[in-house]
């Protein structure tokens, strides 16, 4: 999404109508932030009204129009380059915003456009240069450090990305999107519990934001706090003031007529939940239409989104709207069921739907506990993660899709599983993220290591490549009990294939708690690695458990750690039993739940259909009582 501000160091009477267009936006989700810096107001005005609206072909045919009576307009060149970032057009993009550039290098916000667009495109470094550029030419340009600390995060520089928030923070004390992103920083860099404390001393200092309090619902997943503690965070989320609700979009309240089925979600593409979200598309009921809202921008060479876009019946790039834009524009394609995907995490639109732009509203997927929002109606779980009892945590109503509410869809690179050599130490393994692997988690890793000794733990996350992350890590796990010596950290690899081969190094994977893994644990069982997990008392902490119930696996669960140190060894310590997995692996989850998306897929669409019917009863029902 882009935020278009008016710029304060650089004023003009033709300017005022930015700063009218200003009060008018809803604030922009963590993401990459432009100023659109306009000295014309028209036909620029009139662009950006066409921008705002979703008509982001008409706003560019504007632009260009402009542009060709004025070729030199930096305005003009910098607007048309956000335009083109829009629609998928990065590398043109930058090629305007260098342009504008160019004529105006004196100008900050032209440099904090052009470096966001750098950071889009995967150019961090010379984003960093932008902003320090932009910086130099003003020191109190609060929003450029925003972009540096973003950039520098995207470097995985995770302790210089978090001395540019306190920078900002200097310059915009009470800015819960800096907050935000220095918590970001963070967890990042391997600092949770910092990254939490930082969020509460924001909320207490700033006042409960809406932004604050999602990110901080957020970051207690990772935490071993009671549950009550974790719902009452989310509780707090729902109980933040909001926009009034409007009537949704005009529907026919019938039960058996095919559905405008809305999937809102920034991670259609190579990501976690992309593995998952297959079968929603393709167990769709003869008649139904699918219509996908993207909420991050587009990326146009990923394999996995355009497969996603040739499922989909239709497909609104929604990343540069305004929360009330996306409302509008959900409510303009008459969607009687919304699925969103994402919850708190990044690229997650819960403030659009504050004004309830679809009758009903589902979570489901992408996000590990309740979303908290009024709004939603419906989340998808089953009966593992979520048992009977436990409602009283979420705000939604539960669709316990049993027996597993998620179905994986292997990735099509991978290669075939092979062991360890021989005569290689046994090598436990994890592939999450870092910010998972807590002192409970450590410490079960550490008595399983305790127990197989001359045993090795390999560990790979994203984060690891700061070196300032590595050593933290290191230092954590060394403090509970495993030898540095004994451990074998690495960052990220090249493609997604490679990533997966990985896992012939491996030969027994260890889940953490209490957020457990859910793509890494089914890549893991994919590639003939067993997975060992804790059944814990939370949503986060119940995942790993119901898809080894899915994937025929059940002896792999513990119920508490000493069980968890005991199949582990047991695991590790019989290489006949981790042979016939690593062979049979393929063959079991074909035939087991955890792959079955012809079965989900029909299961997901009777659960929204369900969730249709008893709208469609409220309904019927209160009509009866008003006549």
């Amino acid at each position: 999404m882009i935020c278009f501000r008016c710029d304060g160091r650089r004023r003009s009477p033709r300017a005022k109508w930015s700063a009218k267009w200003c009060g008018k936006l809803a604030r922009a989700p963590l993401a990459l932030r432009f100023e659109i810096l306009v000295q014309t107001p028209t036909p620029l005005q009139r662009a950006l009204q066409d921008a705002q609206s979703g008509r982001i072909d008409a706003a560019i045919a504007s632009v260009r129009t402009l542009l060709r009576i004025q070729p030199k307009n930096a305005d003009a060149l910098q607007m048309l380059g956000l335009f083109l970032t829009q629609v998928g057009q990065p590398q043109q993009a930058i090629a305007q915003l260098e342009r504008a550039v160019a004529i105006a290098p004196n100008i900050a916000g032209y440099r904090n456009n052009l470096g966001n667009a750098l950071i889009g495109s995967g150019r961090n470094k010379d984003a960093v240069d932008q902003f320090r550029a932009a910086v130099r030419l003003d020191a109190t340009y609060a929003r450029a450090y925003l972009g540096l600390a973003l950039a520098l995060l995207s470097l995985k520089d995770s302790d210089a990305a978090v001395d540019a928030c306190r920078r900002g923070l200097e310059l915009r004390q009470d800015w819960p999107e800096m907050s935000a992103c220095a918590a970001a920083a963070l967890e990042a860099g391997d600092r949770m519990p910092e990254s939490v404390d930082w969020l509460r001393n924001a909320i207490a200092r700033s006042g409960a934001s809406e932004q604050l309090l999602s990110k901080f619902a957020f970051a207690l997943n990772y935490l071993s706090v009671d549950p009550e503690e974790l719902a009452d965070a989310h509780r707090a989320y729902r109980d933040q003031p909001r926009r009034p609700v409007a009537n949704p979009a005009a529907t026919d309240p019938n039960p058996d007529r095919p559905l405008r089925i809305g999937i809102m979600s920034g991670d259609l593409r190579e990501h976690s939940v992309g593995y998952f979200a297959h079968p929603i598309f393709r167990g769709k009921r003869n008649g139904d239409a699918i219509v996908v809202f993207a909420t991050t921008p587009p990326d146009l060479n990923s394999a996995m989104g355009k497969r996603f876009r040739a499922m989909a019946d239709a497909w609104i790039e929604c990343s540069m709207l305004s929360d009330d834009a996306l409302d509008r524009t959900i409510r303009e394609q008459r969607i009687d069921v919304l699925v969103e995907l994402s919850g708190h995490t990044k690229g997650g639109r819960l403030p659009a739907l504050d004004r309830k732009p679809a009758p009903v509203i589902v979570s489901a997927i992408g996000y590990p506990n309740t979303t908290g929002h009024p709004q939603v109606d419906w989340r998808v779980v089953d009966a593992i993660t979520d048992p009977p009892g436990t409602d009283d945590r979420c705000t939604e109503r539960l669709l316990r899709l049993d027996p597993c509410f998620l179905c994986y869809e292997p990735n099509l690179d991978a290669c075939e599983p092979v062991m360890p050599a021989e005569n290689a130490p046994v090598t436990f393994g994890s592939f999450n993220l870092t910010s998972k692997v807590g002192d409970e988690t450590i410490r079960l890793w550490s008595a399983v290591m305790a127990a197989v000794p001359d045993s090795r733990l390999l560990l790979k996350s994203k984060s690891i490549a700061d070196p300032s992350t590595r050593r933290r890590v290191l230092e954590r796990i060394a403090a509970g009990g495993i030898d540095p010596a004994r451990i074998e950290a690495l960052g990220y690899t090249e493609t997604p294939a490679d990533h997966l081969a990985l896992y012939g190094r491996v030969h027994v994977a260890l889940d953490s708690t209490p957020y457990n893994g859910t793509t890494t644990t089914c890549e893991a069982l994919w590639m003939g690695v067993p997975v060992v997990v804790l059944e814990g008392d939370r949503h986060g902490a119940r995942v790993g458990t119901s898809l080894l119930r899915a994937a025929g696996r059940a002896e792999w669960i513990a119920r508490n750690s000493s069980e968890f140190v005991a199949i582990a060894a047991g695991l590790a310590q019989d290489r006949a039993r981790l042979c016939d997995w690593r062979t049979n692996a393929r063959a079991v989850l074909r035939d087991s739940t955890l792959l079955d998306a012809s079965g989900y897929g029909a299961r997901f669409h009777a659960a929204l259909r369900y969730a249709w019917t008893d709208y469609c009863s409220t309904r019927a029902n209160a009509a009866r009582t008003d006549s």
